[in-house]
C-alpha cells in the first residue's frame, strides 16, 4: 500500500499525539459502573448503539476463532481513554473513529487510548481485530459452550466480554448485527433475522443476522453446527424458527410444533410478543441450564430426549425461556440485584402454565416455596439484595431464592392487591419498559399507584427482609430454618 507524503504526515502525527496522551495519563486500570454484585462490568463514559461483530469459524470448537468487533456508541463526556470488558482473546489491533489507537489489557478490560480524545456528545467508533477464544480456564466460563458438533453462547451472567470486547452489562443495551463465516457443512445462526442471503465463496459460506430491537450483551447467540432450521409461524404471523441437531429433526418436533400455542398462551396473559422472531436453539451439550438468549432460547437436548422427564415438566421449562422474552430481555434488569424480576417472573409463568395445562397446583407450589423461603433468605439473601456469587462461580447468583423465592413474592402480591390489579400490573409493565431496562423501585411505584396506595411497607419486608413476611391471605402458612450445612 502507499501513502501520499500528506497522508503519511498524518499518520505521523496521529502516531506522535497518541503517544503524547499515553504518556500523559494515568496508568490504565480495569473500571466498572459500580454494579453492587458485578462491580467491574460495565464501563463509564459512553452508550453502545450497536455492535457489528463478524466471526469466522475454522471447523474446530476447540480453535480460537478470528473476529472483528464494531462498536458504535456516543461519548457521555470526553474521552482520553475508553475501556472496554474483554479477556479470552488476542487482539491485534484497534481503530476509533477510523485512527489506529494504543490499547493495553488490565485486569479483564482493554484499554484503548484513541489518537484524538473523544469529545462529549460525540460519534464514538470502535473496531477491533481479535481473536475469540472457546476453550475455557479452568473455574471460569469461556461464554461459548462446545457442542458436539461446534459452538454456542451462553454469555449470562458476565462471560459475554470473555467473547468479544464490549460493555457487559444489561444497562446499556445495543442493537447487533452477526456475520459469520463456516466451512461447507456447517449452518450458522444468530439472533434476529436474516439480513439477505448467505453468500458462498471458496467452500465456506457467510451468512448476516441482525436484530430488530436492543438486546442485552448476556442475550447474545451465535450457533454453529449441522444444524436444521426448522421453520413456523405464530400468532399474528410470527416467524418461529428453531435450530436444532439434524439427525434429531423428526424426533424433535413433537416439542418444537408446541411453541406457537405456548406463545399465544404468553400473549394472553401479558400481551403482544415483543420481538421479530422466537424459536429454539437445541444444543448436544450437558450444560446444567437452559437460557433465554433473545429470539432464540438455548437448550439441552437431554432435556427432551431423556426418559423420566414428564411432559409437563419438560414443557414448563420452555414457557419459563419463553416468558423470559417480556422479562429479562424485553425489560431488562438495570442491576444485578434487580435480577428477581426476570426469574422471579419466569418463574411464575412456568407455573401458572403448568396450573392450567398439567394441573400442578399453583398454590401448593407457592406453600413449598415458603416453607423453605426462611433457609433461601438466610443462604442467599433476600430476593432483591442477594448475596454475591462465590468467587469464580458466577452462576452460584442463580440461587432458589431468585426462582421460587421471587415467584413468591409475586404470588404474595396478587394475594394483596388482587388478581385483576396484578394482571393489569403485569401487562403496564412489559408495555412501559420494552426495550429498555428497570429497576425494582420502579415496579413498586408501578404497583402502589395501580393499586391506589403506598406498597413500599410491603415490598420493604418481601424484597430486603431477613425473614419471609406472613403471607397474605394464609396466615397459617410457616417457613422453615434454614437448612443444615455440612
Amino acid at each position: 500500500m502507499l501513502l501520499t507524503s500528506r497522508r503519511l504526515r498524518g499518520a505521523l502525527l496521529t502516531g506522535a499525539s497518541a503517544a503524547l496522551i499515553a504518556a500523559t495519563l494515568p496508568p490504565p486500570v480495569p473500571l466498572g459502573i459500580g454494579d453492587p454484585l458485578f462491580p467491574h462490568l460495565g464501563n463509564p463514559g459512553y452508550d453502545v448503539l450497536s455492535y457489528d461483530i463478524a466471526f469466522t469459524y475454522g471447523g474446530s470448537n476447540s480453535k480460537p476463532l478470528d473476529a472483528v468487533t464494531k462498536i458504535d456508541a456516543l461519548a457521555k463526556e470526553r474521552l482520553d481513554r475508553v475501556n472496554l470488558d474483554f479477556a479470552r482473546g488476542t487482539v491485534t489491533s484497534v481503530e476509533v473513529n477510523g485512527d489506529r489507537a494504543d490499547f493495553t489489557s488490565t485486569g479483564e478490560d482493554l484499554v484503548v487510548t484513541p489518537a484524538e480524545p473523544v469529545r462529549r456528545s460525540g460519534p464514538l467508533s470502535i473496531t477491533v481485530k481479535h481473536t475469540s477464544d472457546p476453550a475455557a480456564k479452568r473455574g471460569e466460563d469461556s461464554g461459548w459452550v462446545r457442542t458436539r458438533d461446534g459452538l454456542a453462547m451462553a454469555n449470562q451472567a458476565d462471560a459475554a466480554h470473555r467473547v468479544f470486547p464490549c460493555n457487559d452489562h444489561p444497562a446499556d443495551k445495543a442493537y447487533f448485527t452477526f456475520r459469520v463465516t463456516a466451512p461447507k457443512g456447517i449452518t450458522a445462526v444468530a439472533n434476529g433475522l436474516p439480513a439477505g442471503e448467505p453468500v458462498n465463496a471458496s467452500g465456506r459460506t457467510t451468512w448476516a443476522y441482525r436484530t430488530g430491537h436492543p438486546m442485552a450483551t448476556e442475550l447474545a447467540q451465535v450457533s454453529l453446527g449441522r444444524s436444521t432450521v426448522v421453520h413456523r409461524n405464530g400468532p399474528h404471523g410470527l416467524p418461529v424458527r428453531d435450530v436444532v441437531p439434524t439427525a434429531d429433526r423428526e424426533l424433535l418436533e413433537p416439542w418444537l410444533k408446541k411453541t406457537p400455542g405456548q406463545v399465544e398462551w404468553m400473549e394472553r396473559q401479558v400481551g403482544r410478543y415483543p420481538f421479530e422472531t422466537y424459536g429454539l436453539l437445541v444444543a448436544d451439550a450437558e450444560t446444567g441450564f437452559e437460557l433465554e438468549t433473545q429470539t432464540l432460547s438455548l437448550f439441552e437436548r437431554s432435556l427432551f430426549t431423556r426418559r423420566g422427564f414428564p411432559a409437563w415438566y419438560v414443557e414448563s421449562i420452555m414457557v419459563h425461556e419463553l416468558a423470559h422474552q417480556w422479562f429479562g430481555n424485553s425489560v431488562s434488569p438495570r442491576t444485578w440485584s434487580d435480577l428477581w424480576l426476570s426469574e422471579g417472573h419466569a418463574s411464575w409463568y412456568e407455573t401458572l402454565y403448568s396450573q392450567e395445562h398439567a394441573g400442578r397446583s399453583l398454590e401448593a407450589r407457592m406453600r413449598s416455596a415458603y416453607m423453605q423461603s426462611d433457609g433461601w433468605r438466610a443462604d442467599a439473601g433476600p430476593p432483591a439484595a442477594p448475596k454475591p456469587p462465590a468467587p469464580g462461580q458466577k452462576i452460584s447468583l442463580f440461587r432458589p431464592v431468585v426462582y421460587d423465592g421471587s415467584a413468591l413474592v409475586l404470588y404474595a402480591l396478587r394475594q394483596e392487591i388482587g388478581e385483576d390489579a396484578f394482571g393489569q400490573l403485569e401487562r403496564q409493565w412489559v408495555r412501559d419498559h420494552s426495550d429498555a431496562t428497570a429497576t425494582t423501585r420502579d415496579f413498586m411505584g408501578l404497583a402502589s399507584r395501580l393499586a391506589g396506595r403506598d406498597l413500599s411497607g410491603f415490598f420493604q419486608k418481601w424484597l430486603y427482609g431477613e425473614k419471609t413476611p406472613p403471607m397474605p391471605g394464609h396466615p397459617e402458612w410457616r417457613s422453615g430454618p434454614a437448612p443444615a450445612k455440612g
